[in-house]
């Protein structure tokens, strides 16, 4: 299974390899840039649901959830997104490959670990503008990276409570060039930061049975506020275009004065009821701080304010027949949900709000409960009034979560 699962990674990597940025968002200019990880595919597909926990997938969401596991668990996750940006009077299409998550999950006794890689946000954008006298182009690229180190213990058959280490790293560049009508040559600045930093989050997971073979599920996450450093520099020079294509000259680099990037709080309570292995529907609410606000070429920008955030996910799956020998596609977990996010950003006084709905299937393979998993979502961010861009955006993701024995998980007397 080990074996199995490294050529797996490797493969994905190597997808992976080819994408240069995960994002083409030009709203990833803000802060530490667009959050790419929802969750598992699973999640992904119930709306990025996290209240749902069982014994054969990683919650990546909810440390708590490693409390549930049964078997060794190793998860990859992988995503192609295909954006149509438009404004008022004109349209772009983008496409990005990303790999999502990277996780293994191990239970000993009442106890359950976590260790994994995690993509969580993306810089990647190109904006030109065009004035009188000239003409700048800004292009950002970059991300912030997690890995993660998780413990959960079964308190009892229904509670089980976790917590989380993150180890966040990456750089973030922004770049920009200027040129003037009548001026032979331009000028190019780069500012880039370098990442570094630790947070941590606890999760609680508690599910119990009801009457009539159902199940109550309830959940709750809380991050605090975190402190990492940004250590940034200045790059500065002329430039002159040639047919070859950019010649720099006179390039001179600055260390700037190091920051503190605060990371914010972020409080996630859900609630959901369900038949095991049968169907399952829950709903989520979490409410964070206002990202964080980082100085770019010391300009700042006009029009933006950094707010507090909301966001509301509803999913669920259905099982039609878990156990069934005639049809495989009876034995297919079927996901679907919806999402709204409040992210706090507002520019030239309009909310950059987005949205979800999702679909996905749980394709079985092999006889060790490992499955295949699909997920399919439709979104939309920001919007095209005030001169703003909205994004309309499919985000096809695959993922696998292979299970494996390493340890007999003690039962409880």
């Amino acid at each position: 299974m080990i074996k199995r699962f490294i050529v797996i990674v490797a493969l994905f990597s190597a997808f992976w390899a080819k994408a240069q940025e995960n994002t083409s968002s030009p709203y990833s200019y803000y802060g530490v840039g667009i959050t790419n990880f929802k969750g598992t595919v699973e999640n992904r597909s119930m709306g990025g649901l996290s209240t749902f926990s069982d014994s054969i997938h990683m919650n990546l969401t909810n440390p708590a959830g490693y409390g549930k596991l049964a078997r060794t668990t190793y998860a990859v996750g992988a995503s192609v997104e295909s954006t149509k940006q438009e404004t008022q009077g004109a349209e772009d299409r983008t496409k990005n490959v990303s790999l999502d998550y990277l996780g293994l999950g191990v239970p000993v006794g009442r106890f359950g670990f976590g260790v994994g890689l995690i993509p969580y946000s993306s810089v990647g954008y190109r904006i030109y503008d065009i004035e009188e006298n000239g003409a700048s182009r800004l292009r950002g690229r970059g991300g912030m990276n997690k890995v993660f180190l998780s413990a959960a213990y079964a308190i009892s058959r229904d509670l089980s409570v976790g917590v989380n280490a993150d180890y966040n790293f990456g750089n973030i560049q922004h770049r920009r060039t200027v040129v003037r009508e009548g001026i032979q040559y331009g000028t190019r600045d780069i500012d880039r930061s370098d990442i570094s930093g630790f947070n941590f989050n606890f999760g609680l997971d508690y599910q119990t049975k009801l009457k009539n073979g159902l199940k109550l599920h309830a959940s709750a996450v809380y991050t605090p506020e975190a402190d990492i450093t940004s250590e940034s520099y200045r790059e500065i020079g002329n430039v002159l275009f040639t047919a070859n294509g950019e010649n720099i000259f006179n390039v001179k680099t600055f260390d700037m004065e190091s920051q503190d990037i605060t990371l914010p709080s972020k409080a996630t309570f859900g609630l959901g009821i369900g038949r095991p292995n049968k169907w399952f529907l829950g709903g989520e609410y979490s409410a964070f701080g206002s990202i964080p606000e980082i100085s770019v070429f010391n300009t700042p920008v006009n029009d933006v304010e950094y707010n507090d955030g909301n966001a509301y996910r509803l999913g669920g799956y259905i099982v039609p027949e878990y156990s069934s020998l005639t049809s495989y596609f009876k034995r297919v977990v079927y996901r679907f949900g919806g999402r709204f996010e409040e992210t706090g950003l507002q520019l030239n006084g309009e909310s950059i709000d987005e949205f979800g709905i999702s679909f996905g299937l749980g394709l079985p393979i092999g006889g060790d409960f490992s499955n295949l998993n699909l997920g399919l979502e439709y979104g939309q961010r920001g919007t095209t009034n005030s001169g703003l861009i909205q994004e309309n955006f499919f985000k096809l993701s695959i993922g696998l979560s292979l299970n494996d024995q390493w340890f007999v998980k003690r039962k409880f007397n």
